[in-house]
Formats: C-alpha cells, structure tokens, sequence
C-alpha cells in the first residue's frame, strides 16, 4: 500500500471540513438511499475507518427493530447474502481488496450492493449495483479524516435523511467551533494526555469516535493509543490503571463516566473529557452532532503531536 504522510496537509484537510459538510449537507437533503428497496437485513463491510464509521448507525438500525451488522471485510465467515439483504461495502479509495472481495460474494449471492467510496469508477463500484459518492474531496495528508465524517453522515441518511442533513449543518457549526477555539484547549488536552499510551473511550453509540481516536494518534504520529467502551471499560481496561500511568480522552455521555474518572483519577491518572465537563463546542449536548464532530479532537491533537515529530 502506498501511503505518504504529511502533517501540515492533514491540518489543511481538518481545516476544510466545515466547507465540506455545508456542501454534503445539501446532497443528503435530496436522500441518496431514496431508490434503494427497503431490506430485512443490512450488512455494512469494511476495513479501519470504514468499519469504525458503520458501528453506531448499524446500532441506530437495530433499535428500529431492523437487522443489521457491521463486519470486518477479511472476515472468512460472514452474514450470509441473498435476496432481502442489503450489503454496503465501505471505502473511501474504492480500491480496498477485502471489501471488493467481500461485497463481490454478495452480489454473486444475490444481495444488494452498495458501494460508498470517495471516487470514481473504483473497483468497489464495479461490483456493486449502485455507487454513492462520499463528495469529501482529496485528502492530501494521507489519513481518512473526512470521509470517515461523511461516511457516518451518509449511514446516518440511511436511517434518516431529512435528520442526517439537518445533523450534518450543525456539525459544520460545531467542528468551525472547534478549530477556532483550538488555541484555548488544544495545549491543555495535550498537557494532559503526557506521553504515551493513551487510551481513547466513548460510549457505545459513539464507540466510532474511540475506534477512530485511537487510530489517529497510531497512524500519524506513531503513537501507541487503543480504544476501549465507557461501561466495557470496567471490565476489561480498568486493570491497566495500577501498572501505568494511565492517560484517557473521554468523550462524555455514558452513565458509566463517572465511575470510569474516579478509577483512574484514584490512581494517578488523567483524564481529559470531551463534551460536558471538558472541552466543549457548539451543539455537544445533542447526540447526532456528537457523533458527527467530536473525533476531531484527537485528530487535531495527534496532528499537533506529528508536526512536532516531523
């Protein structure tokens, strides 16, 4: 795989996502599902990032009493396809071989495919029977930032299109927020989180933002970080807290925040909160907005980190 990193380019690309959103906004008013037939069973396929962004909206579904599953393209075993299946294969270079692969084996099963990818005439359109552009434009720094954005907001018009769009211009709001103010929080979260590890938590219905946190502070700056579920994390990651000298950035809403500050504050650790209690934008306190805004914290602060490497 071909891949050449540049800091600066990564900020620009952050900088430009709320021009990118304004327009998204308006192509997600018009529902590019709206000729997609209604379905049993929808499976989202992808690799990294394309995953992340399927996890909270595939939940969204479920909750509407819809089945639907989000699985790692190289999975050897897979949700079975035919008819009554949607299969959305997920990538923003259209080229990724699993998910061409995995899509592929739907198609030739009998399900619907959808590619979403951030190009034109990808592989991963060929295989499907409908392609929808992400529009996030090129992302010269390397890392998929907004079309890890977009990809979430155009899952979101699955389920919701008039409320994807809506969502989406307020995300703009908040991420402009965000990248004006960051001279007011960016040296402090930086202070807090130290040197590694970090660790990066969210609850589940935004468990994308941990997934996609982490995976900015290990793709650019080389930096080790993993992502963990608010409640899970009192089963499986609080045991790290005696060995280490853990840092965590949290991004707020679960009931089981206080629970997770108090362990680690107990034995020496830090934590830095993104929405209530920590650093706050405009529109945090609504869910959709949230989802769609708050990873642009660690993505601007693993860029901080890599300009200072490089």
């Amino acid at each position: 795989m071909t891949w050449t990193p540049d800091a600066d380019a990564f900020v620009r690309d952050l900088e430009d996502k709320p021009a990118a959103l304004r327009a998204f906004a308006a192509a997600l008013g018009a529902d590019p599902w709206r000729d997609v037939e209604p379905a049993r069973r929808v499976v989202c396929i992808g690799m990294g990032s394309s995953r992340f962004a399927a996890l909270p909206v595939a939940g969204m579904l479920r909750a509407m009493g819809r089945d639907a599953f989000v699985e790692r393209s190289s999975a050897a075993v897979g949700t079975p396809g035919g008819a009554g299946t949607v299969a959305i294969g997920i990538s923003a270079s259209g080229s990724t071989a699993e998910t061409v692969a995995a899509l592929g084996r739907h198609r030739d099963a009998g399900s619907a495919t959808i590619a979403i990818t951030n190009t034109d005439g990808s592989p991963l359109a060929d295989v499907a029977d409908k392609h929808i552009a992400l529009r996030a434009g090129e992302e010269t720094g390397g890392v998929a930032c907004r079309s890890f954005q977009h990809t979430i907001a155009l899952l979101l018009a699955f389920v919701d299109a008039p409320r994807a769009a809506a969502a989406v211009r307020r995300a703009a709001d908040a991420t402009e927020d965000l990248l004006h103010r960051r001279s007011s929080w960016l040296p402090q979260a930086l202070e807090g989180l130290g040197e590694e590890p970090v660790f990066v938590i969210a609850p589940e219905e935004r468990i994308s933002s941990a997934h996609q946190g982490a995976l900015m502070f290990r793709e650019g700056p080389r930096r080790q970080a993993d992502a963990c579920e608010t409640g899970d994390w009192l089963h499986v990651d609080v045991y790290l807290t005696k060995p280490l000298e853990y840092r965590a950035l949290l991004f707020t809403g679960s009931p089981s925040d206080p629970d997770v500050r108090r362990w680690i504050e107990d034995r020496g650790g830090r934590v830095v909160p993104v929405g209530a209690g920590g650093i706050r934008y405009a529109g945090d306190d609504d869910p959709d907005v949230a989802l769609l805004t708050e990873t642009l914290v660690p993505e601007l602060l693993a860029a901080d980190v890599w300009r200072r490497q490089a």
